[in-house]
């Protein structure tokens, strides 16, 4: 997916993996400068952990950075986008704890929407079993209740992310894109 953002900054706040580090490289493959996130950004991306069982920052600072980013782009407008774990939207029974954390980060985000609406956009990409040599995102149990029968590849992740970045898309705000293989759809559970 190619978009044009022109000169746009763009910054990373929390954990870098796989899918972050291709999504930069193709935020600056469309215009896009880096900058660090102590900078004013245009575009603020905020990475969480991935995968159960690892260890994050705190959400609440996430947030805090997320809403003083966005006391920063109320005047002149901009995006921040939560990288987080399908199970924000759906909660998995052998990770209780993991869920709970998603679930919080989801909601911060959507009062973030509310609050700095309608010029600061926020959204979020919830991925679920994403490999590349390894599984980088998920959990492998998700794959045998996803749809389409496979793990998402490192270019759908991006994709996913650059759709909430992309300037022509002004009217989108709030929401969790799944990039899961319809996961979240409950395909295949028994609860």
């Amino acid at each position: 997916m190619d978009i044009e953002l022109a000169g746009a900054t763009v910054a990373l706040d929390g954990e870098t993996n796989p899918i972050v580090d291709a999504v930069l490289a193709a935020l600056r493959a469309c215009g896009g400068t880096i900058v660090e996130a102590t900078q004013p950004a245009d575009i603020l991306l905020i990475s969480n952990p991935l995968r159960p069982g690892t260890t994050a920052q705190d959400p609440r600072f996430l947030h805090a950075d997320a809403r003083k980013a966005a006391v920063a782009m109320a005047e002149r407008g901009g995006r921040i986008v939560f990288l987080v774990s399908a199970v924000a939207g759906m909660p998995m029974r052998r990770h209780p704890r993991f869920s709970m954390e998603n679930a919080s980060i989801l909601a911060g985000m959507r009062t973030l929407a509310m609050e700095f609406g309608p010029k600061v956009l926020v959204n979020a990409v919830g991925f679920g079993a994403i490999e590349d040599a390894t599984i980088i995102s998920g959990d492998k149990a998700m794959l045998s209740h996803t749809p389409v029968g496979r793990a998402g590849s490192i270019e759908e992740a991006v994709a996913a992310v650059l759709f909430f970045c992309d300037p022509m898309n002004t009217y989108t705000t709030g929401q969790m894109l799944g990039v899961d293989g319809g996961w979240m759809a409950g395909y295949g559970r028994n609860f």
